[in-house]
């Protein structure tokens, strides 16, 4: 115990954070269940049971809403997860070091532009004057407004998803791969196996215990799409595809000010999560033998 106290003063800052931001805000979860007034405060605010979580479920758009949140968490799921995946394997493959840091400096870096700055470039690709236009042009199409037509909101979303984070998500993908014992490598190619054939049978089985972890961790963060990128790209005619819980509960919670009906969809989405983790988890367990408990 006493060899490991760096560690445990280096975990305080982390604790801390958890318990201010995460654990402490949970007894707010409880204006859920009041008509909060900022007058009256978590103790004095009546009563009012499940009101809220019935005025969303009876929500007229709520099917749109509640279907366009489930149609982009699945996208998110199939189409952008496995990417950090195929990248930290063909990064893995790279022998010049290089080449390899640059690689993987030029994927790091749209991590760090906010979506706000990603949505200005993707407003601007996609302008009457912008590049995807100009493209068209070469091919003899009329040039078209893509950010205002709800055909091309879900392709956007996945692109923008893929190209800022999906570089960023490769780094533990890398650390695992990493921590493989290189006598396995060794030993295939004396055997004379392919880089292809390490892959498939040493590489990817190996990263395979820290892909499922990290699934499971996005199945639980499943209806939680990002509110900034949806907003920064949503515009009024994409709103029958784009409008999801997040931009939902700005327009109606917090522009509004209805902080206790923003709440009880915030709680909504938690137990939405929670169920698909543990309904996955239980699966994975079943599988491969491996989840996250």
């Amino acid at each position: 115990m006493k060899n490991l106290w760096p560690l445990y003063v280096m975990a305080i800052p982390g604790m801390l954070f958890l318990i201010v931001f995460k654990y402490i805000p949970l007894f707010g979860t409880v204006i859920a269940f009041k008509d909060y007034s900022v007058f009256k405060g978590f103790l004095d605010s009546p009563w009012v049971g499940f009101k809220h979580f019935q005025s969303l479920l009876h929500y007229p758009d709520f099917i749109r809403v509640f279907g366009n949140t489930l149609i982009l968490g699945l996208l998110k799921i199939v189409l952008v997860f496995p990417i950090p995946v195929l990248f930290a394997l063909m990064i893995n493959e790279i022998r010049k070091s290089v080449v390899k840091k640059s690689v993987q400096t030029a994927l790091y870096i749209p991590h760090f532009l906010s979506w706000v700055i990603v949505s200005g470039i993707v407003f601007d690709l996609f302008s009457i004057n912008g590049f995807f236009n100009i493209i068209l042009g070469w091919f003899g199409h009329e040039p078209i407004l893509a950010m205002q037509d709800s055909a091309f909101f879900r392709p956007i979303y996945v692109l923008t998803s893929i190209w800022r984070d999906a570089g960023w998500g490769t780094i533990v993908y890398m650390a695992a791969i990493s921590a493989i014992d290189p006598q396995l490598y060794e030993s295939a190619m004396i055997d004379g196996a392919s880089r292809f054939r390490q892959i498939r049978h040493i590489t990817f089985p190996l990263l395979l215990p820290t892909v499922v972890v990290l699934l499971l961790l996005d199945i639980g963060n499943f209806m939680e799409l990002g509110f900034d990128q949806v907003f920064n790209l949503l515009t009024p005619m994409t709103y029958s595809v784009g409008d999801i819980l997040d931009t939902y509960v700005f327009r109606t919670g917090i522009q509004q000010a209805q902080y206790s009906f923003a709440t009880a969809v915030g709680i909504f989405q938690s137990v939405i999560g929670f169920t698909l983790v543990y309904t996955f988890n239980k699966i994975s367990n079943k599988v491969s033998d491996g989840g996250l408990w």
